[in-house]
């Protein structure tokens, strides 16, 4: 048997021999030499996330598995309770792989081995082994993020290109779905919908889209309005549910199987989904790029407990909330500036990124335990500040300085193609300032190349502003009073400015948040950039200002999130209600006596 949180039932341990006879049995022209046996997951019961978990996990060890082995002849290993042929495997180079970085997911490696080698490799549906799953969204975030990277990894080695040199057409079409291809195609999922964005802003601030738009209605052409409609209708997602259906319904039978799928939406499977699938983007897309995929040890233990805010941003802020702020900027923009056929038109087009980036911004709060009780709010607002501000050091780990994790997340950039890569994809956020400023209202209709010049020249002006306003203040303990001074002159300078340009301009309010709409990207591809050619930026000496200016960003985005959470909190039926849909009964009744048992202590563990 192999690794993992398993536990054997005594009734079925009394079938293990009748499993060792199978390697004597016939299986097809070679005997087996890895025998598959199915799983019964039994932690779905604590939670909604351990019930999301429960099901993926056993239409794979189910019905996936089955259909992998027979027919398709195509099945490998999954670090499942599978019984090797031992003498086969080490005589053929063995179990296990020598490099921790390509062969990170090492069980699927000793299935690649076996298939390579000739081997033939079963599933028995007769016998099942117990096994605990994740239970906590953290925990669950960094296995698949692992799996995610992992299966990066494998579409970069050898075993996968001699696979695919190998195998003939409908084993390699079977092998590609059902390994590497389902997060390639999870990564093209994402990426359409930025392709999608991307092109909406581009018709928007262009003024193409309009002008289409009413060509159609003058021709009385309804073919674009059809084609949109359509894609609304797929964006929905009601094809992709068919399976999950189809599995209930041959495990549990008609009935049982709509009163499950129902449940299961009333339990914002959804959201919990659309987050995992920015999670196996990021970690697969990363590993692509920039190599390097590492092991990260989940622990699979029984975690359900409160999750500080600080550390769900660590986790969740370059993989989901970053993204998530992006596809916000884009769908404004298009609100702001595109050609909408009334409200109804916008929201159609629109509903399905709005709820991926919603997804991707509060689920972890979302489903984070006590995540709206007003005391633990509190505290993790503390906490959160204390990380964001405190100064990073010789020794000092990611989780108590903001400046050490950031240099952690930095680590994995570290060739010339990948600063490379970073900076190509980094230029598409300099599109929003491009075709924001010759919306404005200031400039009126001319559209030469100065007016972005101009507007280069405003964001270097705030850049230098934010530079005074933010200098340390170890180094001008000798000048305090100079200091202060020079930072309330530009205060009062800045503002009178503004107010000039408000009075005698054009400028207008609205324009003034268009400009923030505008320089906020810019500054963060500026950001992405920097930090990207960082030993290049600490030649030149402005890797400080780049770190002052990425931690506002930070602190900007944690508010931005944190805002809406704690108002949520100040409702107490909103933490009912999430504890409610969350945990099962039992634990619903425990949760509440023990916060009332803890009083008005906010430290209190779960």
């Amino acid at each position: 048997m192999r690794r993992g949180f398993k536990d054997n039932y005594f009734e079925e341990a009394l079938k293990m021999r009748n499993l060792l006879e199978e390697f004597g049995s016939d299986h097809g022209i070679r005997p087996p030499t890895i025998l598959g046996v199915r799983e019964h997951v039994f932690t779905g019961s604590v939670s909604s996330l351990a019930s999301f978990m429960s099901n993926q996990e056993g239409s794979f060890v189910t019905m996936g598995q089955r259909v992998l082995a027979n027919p398709l002849k195509i099945r490998m290993h999954y670090g499942h309770p599978d019984v090797f042929d031992r003498v086969f495997h080490i005589t053929r180079g063995g179990i296990s792989k020598a490099s921790r970085v390509i062969n990170i997911s090492e069980d699927i490696f000793a299935g690649f081995n076996s298939t390579l080698r000739q081997g033939n490799i079963t599933h028995h549906e007769y016998i099942q082994v117990g096994k605990g799953r994740d239970v906590g969204l953290n925990q669950i975030a960094v296995f698949e993020g692992k799996v995610a990277g992992g299966n990066g990894e494998q579409v970069l080695s050898r075993d996968v290109y001699r696979l695919g040199q190998l195998l003939d057409f409908f084993r390699m079409m079977s092998f590609y779905y059902t390994s590497v291809g389902y997060y390639f195609c999870t990564m093209l999922t994402v990426l359409t919908v930025y392709a999608f964005l991307y092109g909406k802003a581009y018709l928007a601030l262009s003024g193409v889209g309009e002008s289409i738009e009413v060509r159609a209605q003058i021709l009385e052409n309804t073919a674009l309005s059809a084609a949109l409609n359509t894609q609304f209708l797929f964006q929905i997602g009601i094809f992709t549910a068919v399976p999950m259906i189809l599995g209930f319904i041959l495990e549990q039978g008609f009935l049982k199987a709509i009163v499950s799928f129902v449940t299961m939406q009333f339990q914002l499977c959804t959201i919990f989904f659309t987050f995992s699938l920015g999670t196996r983007t990021h970690y697969f897309g990363r590993t692509i790029l920039h190599g390097g995929a590492g092991y990260k040890a989940t622990g699979r233990g029984f975690v359900v407990r409160h999750i500080k805010f600080a550390e769900n941003y660590r986790l969740y802020s370059r993989s989901h909330f970053v993204k998530g702020f992006e596809v916000v900027l884009l769908l404004i923009v298009y609100l702001a500036y595109g050609y909408n056929d009334g409200a109804i038109g916008y929201i159609l087009l629109s509903i399905s990124s709005w709820f991926m980036a919603i997804s991707w911004l509060f689920a972890p709060y979302l489903f984070n335990p006590s995540g709206f009780e007003w005391q633990k709010v509190v505290e993790d607002f503390k906490d959160w500040t204390n990380w964001l501000l405190y100064r990073g050091g010789i020794g000092v780990k990611g989780e108590e300085s903001w400046e050490a994790w950031w240099d952690e997340e930095l680590i994995h950039i570290r060739t010339l193609g990948g600063r490379i890569a970073e900076t190509i994809l980094s230029l598409r956020f300099f599109i929003f300032q491009y075709g924001i400023v010759y919306k404005l209202h200031l400039q009126g209709s001319d559209t030469s190349l100065t007016v972005y010049g101009l507007s280069w020249i405003v964001l270097a002006v705030l850049i230098i502003l934010f530079k005074v306003f933010t200098f340390s203040q170890k180094i001008s303990v000798n000048f305090q009073l100079l200091l202060r001074f020079i930072q309330g002159l530009s205060f009062l300078l800045a503002i009178a400015g503004l107010a000039v340009a408000v009075a005698l301009t054009n400028l207008s309010i609205p324009d003034i948040f268009a400009c923030i709409l505008a320089f906020v990207p810019t500054g963060w591809g500026l950001l992405s950039i920097a930090a990207a050619w960082k030993p290049i930026v600490k030649k030149v000496g402005l890797w400080k200002s780049i770190r002052s200016l990425a931690r506002l960003y930070d602190a900007g985005m944690g508010m931005l999130i944190f805002i809406p959470v704690a108002f949520s909190s100040w409702f107490p039926f909103v933490s009912t209600f999430q504890t409610r849909l969350m945990f099962n009964q039992a634990f619903s009744r425990g949760l509440e006596i023990s916060l009332i048992l803890a009083g008005n202590n906010p430290n209190t563990e779960l």
